[in-house]
This record gives structure tokens, C-alpha cells and sequence, in this order.
């Protein structure tokens, strides 16, 4: 890592730690932003958000890092896995890979934080980091991310009430008093929001015109259950194809001293083309 590299990790992990989100401008450069949209024009037109947290003027795309090339680059890029290193134990993993595309008429989330699944009581260390890349330009007006600064270290009476589970929203009366804290997050399309997990956040109201695309990438520690369930999404062929450190955040990895193990084998074994696994190759079943 150069000098310059260092410092920008520094500064980011100050403000991680200040405020509980920071912003690296320019994270995509003009290919990938144009192979991002491209993906985006031939794919979108699917899955529509089923509540008010997921939108129903929203659209995501699930599993996006094995969708492409592109996105697979993105999950290990330097500049965020450098921060995964400092704030996550080693063998980190990828909790949660989507297209998130807000269109016009959308309504704000609930405010929420990544990682409520994760019972630990708060104030606590990050369990999860998450990132929001814009695809499109962040405004005010658009849908873009709004983030309430320094949440990340309010405790669980001082978050209880807002949205959690996925079986309830948050009380209005509670919610109010958050609009007087809350930040618009302001970013040009190729930038990328950081942020602790334990950070509330919410997808703000499109009153515009158009859609705010962007994508999430989230990391997790590693004896922490991921929300996307990548052995059973992405055939094992396809994750042959990809690189050693994507194959460990997915989950082909070993978190010392065997949690992940396969029947005592590395994950990676089963990677191998002709891999018959041991259950079946032994005949010790019924």
C-alpha cells in the first residue's frame, strides 16, 4: 500500500469512528461505472420490493457479485477490504451483495441499522461494514442514502423503536425526532458510502423524475451469520471461476480453528472438479 493509500485509510477510519460513515469519491472509475449501468439496462425490470422497507418503488438484484465480472472486482477492492482489515477479524466474509434502484414516487425506509439481526448489545464493535455505491448521482431529492451521525454509538434503549426484524416499522412518534439529526448523502455517481453497521440509516424519498441506482456490498465477521446464503445461490462452478480472495469471502474459507469445515476438509476442497462429497463417497449412510 502506497503512502498516500495509508493516509486515505487513516482518514476513513477516523471518520468510521467519529461519525460511523465516511465517503471515498471516485471509488469506481468510468469503465466499471459503464459496465455497472450496462448490466443494469439488461437486467432490471424483476424483483419489486414486497414491504415498506424494501420499496415498492424499489428494485434490487440479489447476488450480484456472481452476476459479473465487474461486481466480483468490486467486493475486493483494495481501498474497502483495507478497511475490512482494520474493524473485522481475519477471514472477514460477504454478508450481502445487491442492486438497490429506487424510482421515482418512492417513499423513505424506516430508519434502521445493517446489522439489527446480530443481538449483541449495543454500544458494541461492528459486527458488519457496509457500502452504498452510487450508480447515479445521490441527492437530496432522489433517494439517496440519509444517515444520522454518530448512531453507530447509541446504545439499545437509544435505538429501540426503530425498525429491526422485518415484522415491524418504527414508532412515528420516535421517528420524528430523528429528521432534526438526519444527513443527506450528497455523492456523485462512482462514489461509495462506508459505514458501520451499527449506523441508522435509511433509502430517502425519490420526488424526482428518475431512478437512483446503486449497489450494496456488506462484510461481516467472520463467525457471524452472512444475510445472503451464497453456497446455495451460486453453483460451485461458478465460484471456480472466480479469485482465491472473492472464494474466501463467500465463504470457502477456514475461521481458525475449523469453523467452516466440510467433513473435516477446507471448503476450498470442494471447489475441486470431480469433488464427490464424503458423505457420499464413504457408503456409511442409509
Amino acid at each position: 500500500m502506497t503512502v498516500a493509500a495509508e493516509a486515505g485509510t487513516a482518514r476513513r477510519l477516523a471518520e468510521l469512528d467519529s461519525s460511523g460513515f465516511t465517503i471515498i469519491e471516485g471509488f469506481l472509475d468510468p469503465a466499471q461505472l459503464a459496465r455497472v449501468n450496462a448490466c443494469y439496462d439488461a437486467w432490471l425490470g424483476g424483483h419489486r420490493g414486497r414491504n415498506n422497507f424494501e420499496g415498492a418503488h424499489t428494485e434490487r438484484i440479489y447476488t450480484l457479485v456472481a452476476r459479473d465480472r465487474v461486481f466480483q472486482d468490486i467486493v475486493e477492492d483494495p481501498r474497502i477490504l483495507a478497511l475490512c482489515d482494520a474493524v473485522l477479524e481475519p477471514n472477514y466474509l460477504l454478508t450481502a451483495s445487491q442492486a438497490i434502484v429506487i424510482g421515482p414516487g418512492e417513499t423513505p425506509q424506516p430508519w434502521h441499522t445493517d446489522d439489527s439481526f446480530y443481538t449483541i448489545p449495543r454500544p458494541r464493535p461492528m459486527v458488519s461494514l457496509s457500502t452504498i455505491v452510487a450508480v447515479e448521482d445521490f441527492s437530496a431529492g432522489n433517494g439517496g442514502t440519509e444517515v444520522i451521525p454518530g448512531s453507530h454509538r447509541w446504545s439499545d434503549a437509544e435505538v429501540a423503536g426503530y425498525y429491526r426484524q422485518g415484522d415491524s416499522e418504527e414508532d412515528p412518534a420516535l421517528a420524528g425526532r430523528l429528521e432534526a439529526l438526519a444527513q443527506p448523502v450528497v455523492m456523485p455517481a462512482g462514489s461509495c458510502l462506508v459505514f458501520a453497521g451499527t449506523l441508522l440509516h435509511r433509502g430517502g424519498a425519490n420526488g424526482s423524475e428518475r431512478t437512483r441506482r446503486a449497489f450494496s456490498n456488506q462484510y461481516c465477521q467472520p463467525w457471524a451469520r452472512p444475510q445472503e446464503n451464497f453456497f446455495l445461490a451460486i453453483p460451485p462452478a461458478r465460484v471456480r471461476t472466480m479469485s482465491a480472495p472473492v472464494q474466501s469471502l463467500l465463504g470457502y474459507s477456514i475461521h481458525p480453528p475449523f469453523m467452516g469445515q466440510v467433513t473435516a476438509y477446507h471448503p476450498r476442497t470442494a471447489l475441486e472438479p470431480g469433488w464427490v462429497p464424503p458423505l457420499e463417497r464413504d457408503g456409511k449412510t442409509r
